[in-house]
């Protein structure tokens, strides 16, 4: 049994101008009052100033979507954010497809997001595709995707396999 695997990056080039820009007026500020005399406070302020945004871009760049989808469910980590995997048996899926969204109409953006309007959690990177899951508890869960083909043919597998029930498969 195949089984399907994909680790997403925040690499996007606008959001990356956007944290730099971001990042550079405090540490500009800093750099060119460095050898100005400042009281203590200030010059704390200044240094804090620089590396909270420096920390958020870190964090940025070490943030990552892993998505993990075998016969036996689905697993998910967006890591720093879960200290574990998220695990979804397929017992608890009534359906499963993969689908276009509208990341910011639906979700309000990319992250781990909550949908308005019973749209349920999102976890996405970038792009506007991804694996839309209804659990038995009511619950939806959007996983966003780089390779939505690959995907769906995992799940026309599963199916295949008797793993998932075919109307698991079917959006509504």
């Amino acid at each position: 049994m195949n089984n399907f695997s994909e680790v997403q990056k925040f690499r996007q080039w606008w959001l990356w101008a956007l944290l730099i820009g971001v990042v550079m007026v405090p540490v500009a500020i800093t750099y060119f009052n460095h050898d100005q005399k400042v009281s203590g406070g200030l010059a704390t302020e200044m240094l804090i100033g620089a590396a909270v945004p420096l920390l958020i871009l870190v964090l940025f760049y070490i943030m990552q979507l892993r998505t993990k989808i075998d016969e036996t469910g689905i697993y998910y980590r967006f890591f720093p954010i879960h200290f574990q995997v998220l695990v979804i048996s397929w017992e608890e899926v009534t359906k499963a497809y993969v689908r276009q969204y509208s990341p910011i109409l639906e979700y309000g953006g990319w992250g781990i997001r909550y949908g308005l309007g019973g749209k349920g959690k999102a976890y996405n990177v970038s792009g506007n595709m991804g694996l839309q899951l209804e659990l038995n508890t009511g619950k939806k869960i959007l996983i966003g995707s780089q390779q939505p083909n690959e995907l769906n043919e995992l799940l026309d597998q599963l199916v295949k396999a008797k793993v998932i029930k075919a109307e698991v498969r079917k959006p509504l």
